[in-house]
């Protein structure tokens, strides 16, 4: 008896349910994994993800070998291409985990069609989620809007199943035709623009791992506080590994439980923790009911923004060229290692919608191509709760101060040092506000004001003005 395995976003060996069943019940498996990038509904990938991608199949295909199996990849309509395999290995069963969202879920039933065509029985697994969405309705049968309630659901529903453990060995099936990774040109070539990435990541299960353990021996205690902290290495930097299911949201949890069990002193900290996946299971709930969340305002009535037109503005912002620091250091750190530090990111897209007027949709986009953990449901969803547009939204009238950010998250300039390297003489009083750096201060530090860094593009107090005033424009409407 043979099966297959049809692998999506859960490239890991761990805690693998779809891989589990299979492998108790069938003498061998197969592994399919297929690169279905014109499938209605489903978002193709940016950049910086497709780069992870590929090294996320390099790291599996060699886990899987190591066990006795190998991974097919294949590219084309997912039912097309799974029936065919099934055919091929004489398959009499095919199982996956489930994604749940809309998209997905058109395509695992036509899958699930096209193996009944040919007497093949399917079987489906929750995904990595810790609680399906249909399981935290409202009494209208709705996804709740508010985080704090819907948190409180999902953690009454206590923990969610243990882990399963890797298997140690895999009976695969040999010979089967793959394409080369390589032909699927999910790297850039011409330019190679991700050195940076190269130099800052380590995409896989094992390096997931790693990461969890090293995160919960060490960062996690004061994270509370250190998660806000640019200049500090105070979180978990796990997104990625979650967004393409390196690691299971199910092994961070029992991780960090048994963590607050053995040292209880960092309970609260685990607990913020926690709350962070939980935010990031509330914006997938939110895509569940919304499959269109990166592209409408989950508010209809910010379908009025004035929003401006400013090709130039929004290209300041993208190449981290405001002459704000703080906002440029993100940007440019987005640019080159693929993630932005959390409190960066509510900074810079404040700034984006509110100082500059421009449609979070722009931002949105740009995070979604340069973003390695660029997820579907946060993506979009943060991008909507700062502009005020979305679920459980920060208020219209909250427009972040990008000085006073920076003096209070980064006080010693560390961060932007870093990432605007030509601030770094700068005294740190000065470093988040350049502008006001007397000549003998900036021709001490090498710095040329319009020149060597420029001007703020917009005055902070004019750009909260006006944001008010357009934000006045639709309330009540």
């Amino acid at each position: 008896m043979t099966a297959i395995v049809w692998y999506r976003d859960d490239l890991r060996v761990s805690d693998h349910f779809a891989l589990y069943a299979a492998t108790e019940s069938h003498a061998s498996v197969a592994f399919i994994y297929v690169l279905d990038d014109k499938a209605p509904g489903i978002r193709p990938l940016g950049g910086a993800a497709r780069w992870w991608l590929a090294q996320s199949l390099r790291t599996l295909q060699a886990s899987l070998r190591e066990r006795g199996a190998s991974l097919v990849l294949r590219k084309g309509s997912a039912p097309t291409v799974i029936a065919a395999l099934a055919r091929e290995v004489g398959a009499d069963a095919v199982y996956w985990n489930e994604i749940a969202l809309a998209p997905h879920q058109a395509i695992e039933n036509q899958v699930a069609a096209a193996l009944s065509e040919i007497g093949i029985v399917t079987h489906r697994f929750p995904g990595d989620l810790l609680a399906p969405p249909n399981q935290i309705r409202n009494q209208e049968n709705r996804g709740l809007r508010v985080f704090t309630p819907f948190w409180r659901r999902v953690q009454a529903q206590g923990d969610p199943p243990k882990p399963l453990p890797a298997p140690k060995r895999l009976s695969g099936v040999a010979n089967l035709a793959s394409d080369r990774l390589e032909d699927w040109k999910l790297e850039p070539a011409k330019p190679d623009w991700a050195g940076g990435l190269r130099d800052n990541w380590q995409p896989g299960e094992a390096a997931a791992q790693a990461r969890l353990k090293a995160f919960l021996d060490g960062s996690i205690a004061g994270y509370s506080g250190d998660r806000d902290r640019p200049d500090r290495d105070g979180t978990s930097r796990l997104s990625p590994h979650l967004r393409f299911g390196e690691i299971s949201p199910r092994q961070v949890w029992h991780a960090a439980r048994f963590a607050a069990a053995e040292h209880p002193r960092l309970s609260a900290d685990i607990e913020k923790f926690l709350s962070e996946l939980g935010w990031r299971e509330f914006c997938r709930h939110l895509l569940f009911d919304v499959p269109d969340l990166a592209t409408r305002n989950l508010q209809p009535h910010f379908d009025g923004f004035p929003w401006k037109q400013d090709a130039g503005a929004l290209q300041a912002w993208q190449r981290g060229q405001t002459g704000y620091p703080i906002v440029d250091a993100g940007m440019r750190e987005l640019w080159h290692i693929g993630v932005m530090h959390n409190r960066v990111r509510m900074v810079v897209a404040s700034f984006l919608v509110k100082h500059l007027l421009i449609d979070w949709r722009c931002g949105e986009q740009w995070f979604w191509d340069t973003l390695v953990d660029a997820d579907a449901g946060s993506n979009p969803a943060n991008w909507q709760w700062v502009a005020g547009s979305g679920a459980d939204a920060a208020p219209y009238f909250r427009v972040f101060n990008p000085i006073l950010q920076g003096e209070k998250f980064d006080p010693d300039g560390a961060y932007v040092r870093r990432w605007v390297p030509e601030l770094s003489q700068l005294p740190d009083k000065l470093m988040h506000q350049p502008w006001t750096a007397t000549p003998l201060e900036l021709a001490s530090a090498g710095i040329e004001l319009s020149k060597t860094y420029p001007h703020p593009i917009v005055d902070h107090r004019a750009g909260r003005e006006r944001a008010l005033a357009a934000y006045a424009t639709i309330r009540g409407s």
